[in-house]
């Protein structure tokens, strides 16, 4: 027994509703999000319903709708028609919506990647941009990811019109302070991929944030997309140590188009729980991390990924497969945020544990909204733990897992307790 598994049952709910939105505001988080494809929304009303689902997923990003080529395909002509699906779909329900994306060199128009250009006329180019689309959703989104890879898989600065036509990276402050006055409530994000590796785009990551700061621009938060793989993503603690360079630069961090592949379809059942591990891994690395946000799955269903289209022969990267069905994965996640959504806003208690030998004193921090509580255990560690099988454990409470002590027998009106990982056991 380790002290890490007796922290996680500790902090396990005594009753909470699997949901991973609702988990996640109850774990201290923002919000648990998902991208909106606007197609398979307004044409599937089983992945409606799904996003309709706030309990779920309380925060929507816009898949394709709001990029340029979607908002300006013409010079001077504003549609909004896709982007305002997710727009309207965040303000019935009450979602958080996230904003994606403007300065971007991909799904880019003709007319602005293959334009003559000098920094002025660039300049006014985006300046137009900029003002026209957020101003449509002034007031809407918690975020707008203003810039988006602008690092390339070198590490080097991205070759794009901007950074070419500038001669450098002074299209970034100018992108950021534009952004700024086009809607001043938005949080304004850097937002990239391959940063979850801390390597020389990660490097050079920060870099464009302390250059932005030191060109008196304003940046507010810093996204990784996540695009990752399966058995190829980083660990828990790797991962919040990446996270944990740019928020000591002051700004906040969210994971913002998660998804996991398998790189080989079919994947065999063993590949599957290393999925649920790394979707654990990179969760439970926002719980660690100190102004980390929140968590947006890049899809809601294998159904309608990205990634089979533009990775042959790769994907089943989400939460659920084809038909909707909770997959491993979703059961790591909610596990690991049940696992910090703890304790009633008010409560304080402490615990002791007679199992052993030796002593170990935990200190967690929980937080419950409005107010964060502190829970000091006392925990005595042996080889084995025993639970109490005559006790009745309520709906949706803890009733086994490695470590665990409690009662394992679920109470009227339950079905059955069931396995959900390793360390966690629910009365559903």
């Amino acid at each position: 027994m380790h002290s890490k598994t007796l922290l996680a049952s500790l902090l396990a709910p005594a009753a909470v509703s699997a949901v991973l939105n609702d988990l996640a505001v109850r774990a201290g988080l923002k919000y648990f999000g998902a991208a909106l494809g606007e197609g398979a929304f307004q044409s599937d009303s089983t992945y409606a319903s799904l996003l309709r689902d706030t309990a779920e997923f309380g925060q929507v990003v816009p898949e394709n709708g709001m990029k340029w080529e979607s908002t300006e395909r013409t010079q001077g002509v504003f549609t909004y028609g896709s982007g305002d699906v997710s727009a309207k779909q965040a303000q019935q329900s009450g979602q958080v919506l996230r904003c994606h994306a403007l300065v971007w060199h991909s799904q880019l128009p003709n007319w602005v990647s293959g334009g003559t250009w000098t920094v002025e006329t660039l300049t006014a180019v985006m300046e137009s941009h900029i003002s026209n689309v957020m101003g449509h959703y002034k007031g809407q989104c918690y975020a707008w990811d203003v810039v988006n890879e602008a690092v390339g898989d070198d590490g080097n600065w991205r070759s794009t019109v901007f950074l070419d036509t500038f001669n450098g990276t002074g299209y970034l402050p100018v992108a950021f302070n534009l952004a700024r006055a086009a809607d001043p409530s938005a949080k304004l994000y850097y937002n990239d991929y391959n940063l979850e590796y801390n390597g020389d785009k990660t490097d050079r990551a920060v870099e464009l944030v302390k250059l932005v700061q030191a060109a008196g621009a304003p940046i507010d938060g810093v996204g990784f997309q996540g695009h990752l793989l399966v058995a190829g993503t980083p660990s828990r603690s790797n991962l919040a140590a990446a996270l944990q360079r740019f928020t000591a630069l002051g700004v906040e961090v969210a994971f913002t188009e998660l998804d996991i592949r398998h790189t080989s379809l079919p994947a065999p059942a063993s590949a599957y729980a290393t999925q649920g591990d790394d979707y654990a891994n990179v969760v439970g690395a926002c719980l660690d991390t100190p102004n980390c946000v929140g968590v947006t799955v890049w899809g809601v269903t294998d159904k309608y990924s990205w990634i089979p289209g533009t990775f042959e022969g790769q994907g089943d990267a989400l939460l659920y497969d084809a038909n909707f069905t909770r997959k491993a994965a979703w059961t790591s996640v909610s596990s690991v945020l049940a696992a910090s959504a703890t304790l009633p806003p008010t409560s304080t208690s402490s615990s002791a544990q007679a199992c052993g030998s030796s002593t170990v004193y935990v200190t967690a921090t929980a937080t419950a909204q409005p107010v964060t509580v502190t829970v000091t255990a006392t925990v005595t560690l042996s080889q084995t733990a025993t639970t109490d099988p005559a006790a009745i454990q309520t709906l949706y409470g803890q009733c086994g897992g490695r470590g665990y002590t409690g009662p394992s027998q679920c109470g009227p009106y339950t079905a059955a307790c069931k396995v959900q990982n390793d360390w966690y056991h629910q009365c559903m």
